[in-house]
């Protein structure tokens, strides 16, 4: 056996595992994170242990599913976007208005309608009430758990900095009976 050829092919074989690696790390730094929910702040959009595939290049929309670093703490957390900079924000009679305009929140309705639900899911507020502000500041977001009674959110720690945004959860990969994409 040629020794130069068995060593041109251990080569083209590094380097095509160099590049790859270097493609992973690429889009795990600058495109996709994948991590673990923690919490049940989310449920049931989102459980304790899922694991969950983010966008780190994405425009942040009203009622998207974001990770951030907590302002009140080292960890991370997921919660929905609720309020985007300019916007007013209020919860009356379980009704969310966002700038005066109701919104059905239906990623609710399983909670809502769950036995020993009686009652309101989520307290009346105002922006004004809670931060003392009328509108989201400009870089800012104003953001919700889905299991209202149960989570840690912008009613608590208030506006969350975009800085601070890790990514927008696009898919859950694990439980495997829970797979697919967020939309």
């Amino acid at each position: 056996m040629d020794t130069r050829k068995v060593t041109s092919e251990i080569a083209s074989w590094l380097r095509t595992i160099l590049i790859a690696v270097i493609v992973v790390l690429f889009c795990r730094q600058f495109v996709f994170l994948p991590t673990t929910v923690k919490g049940e702040s989310m449920m049931p959009s989102l459980e304790d242990g899922n694991r969950v595939i983010l966008s780190k290049i994405t425009h942040i929309d009203r009622f998207d599913e974001v990770v951030f670093h907590a302002t009140d703490s080292p960890d991370k957390y997921v919660k929905r976007v609720i309020g985007l900079p300019g916007d007013t924000v209020e919860m009356k009679d379980d009704i969310l208005y966002i700038n005066g305009k109701p919104y059905e929140e239906e990623y609710l309705d399983e909670l809502k309608s769950a036995p020993g639900s009686a009652g309101r899911f989520t307290e009346d507020f105002t922006l004004k009430e809670l931060t003392g502000r009328e509108k989201v500041p400009q870089g800012q977001m104003f953001v919700l758990g889905d299991n209202r009674p149960y989570s840690k959110d912008s009613r608590v720690f208030g506006f969350v900095p975009m800085e601070r945004i890790v990514g927008e959860v696009k898919m859950r990969y694990w439980p495997m009976k829970d797979i697919g994409f967020a939309f």
